[in-house]
């Protein structure tokens, strides 16, 4: 079993009418900026245990699970909307500035939670030191033809939903989780696989393990991603960014050429201050398959969360 080097403490925390579920690691000490690692889609603030514990320092970490995963309840939502991200974040922070007396915090976010990261520093420019983003891609580019099958699709789902076509699956045994994490990403270490399974699944009633993400989050958006909007969003970021993304380019392989590196190097060149780097031999989870390499990456630039920026 993995043997952890920095534990957490969890609590909730009421905002927006929903209890959210919150993981920290360390301390706040007075004139630290805190840093909030947001989680992506199906995933859960544990998830970024193996990069707290190849840190260097020890920052106050605050990492919420989104509404409908980990244990957040979903509020029997048929449908998640990415605002809502952005919402619930804005309220935890509002939680953390009263508690701390700190009105900046450093983001760092993985997939989505990149993406919620990137957006969430450009509306919010003044309450952001810095930014890491990890594999926040972003989403294909959409024209206005494609909104009738899309809204038609949405209703589709819903009916799935509330027919219970789009449960998650459950599995026997424990290690049946441990399996699929494995499926999910090969190159996570059987070690890892089976600390992160009973934070990323749940026993249900029955003796099952059921994966702790709301399948509501199966819905697909009924709205289209606006790229030109998200650029203008962009453009408005004032915090410095460093963008870490795998050697291993999966999450465009799985797109089928509907989206390419390319372009979101291209879309990227919208944030006024941003460094690049690649994270060799690993994929889209490469805060699972090189958490030191991460450590290493982002440390030196978020140096400044030592002392008030």
């Amino acid at each position: 079993m993995y043997s952890v080097l920095r534990a957490s403490s969890t609590q909730f925390i009421h905002i927006r009418r929903h209890d959210q579920h919150v993981r920290t690691w360390g301390s706040h000490v007075a004139g630290q900026v805190p840093w909030v690692m947001l989680h992506g889609w199906m995933d859960v603030s544990a998830s970024f245990q193996f990069l707290v514990d190849q840190l260097p320092s020890s920052p106050f970490i605050i990492a919420p699970d989104w509404r409908g995963f980990g244990p957040t309840q979903g509020l029997g939502q048929d449908h998640f909307w990415f605002p809502d991200n952005l919402a619930d974040l804005d309220f935890l922070l509002d939680h953390f500035e009263a508690q701390l007396g700190t009105p900046r915090f450093h983001l760092i976010g993985h997939s989505m939670g990149g993406n919620v990261a990137l957006a969430y520093a450009g509306i919010r420019p003044n309450r952001v030191g810095k930014v890491v983003n990890l594999e926040g891609f972003g989403l294909p580019s959409t024209k206005p033809t494609m909104a009738p099958k899309r809204l038609s699709r949405w209703l589709d789902e819903l009916h799935a939903l509330q027919s219970g076509s789009l449960e998650l699956k459950e599995y026997e045994t424990l290690d049946g989780v441990v399996r699929r994490l494995q499926l999910n990403n090969p190159r996570l270490s059987l070690d890892q696989a089976q600390w992160l399974a009973p934070l990323w699944a749940g026993q249900t009633a029955q003796g099952r393990w059921r994966i702790l993400g709301h399948p509501a989050h199966k819905v697909v958006n009924p709205y289209l991603y606006q790229t030109l909007e998200m650029q203008e969003i962009l453009k408005c970021i004032e915090a410095p960014v460093l963008s870490l993304h795998a050697a291993e380019r999966d999450v465009f392989k799985r797109l089928g050429g509907a989206y390419d590196f390319d372009e979101y190097l291209e879309r990227m060149k919208a944030i006024k201050t941003l460094t690049h780097q690649e994270i060799s031999d690993c994929a889209h989870m490469l805060h699972h398959d090189q958490p030191r390499a991460v450590a290493q990456a982002i440390a030196p630039f978020l140096a400044s969360s030592m002392t008030d920026v």
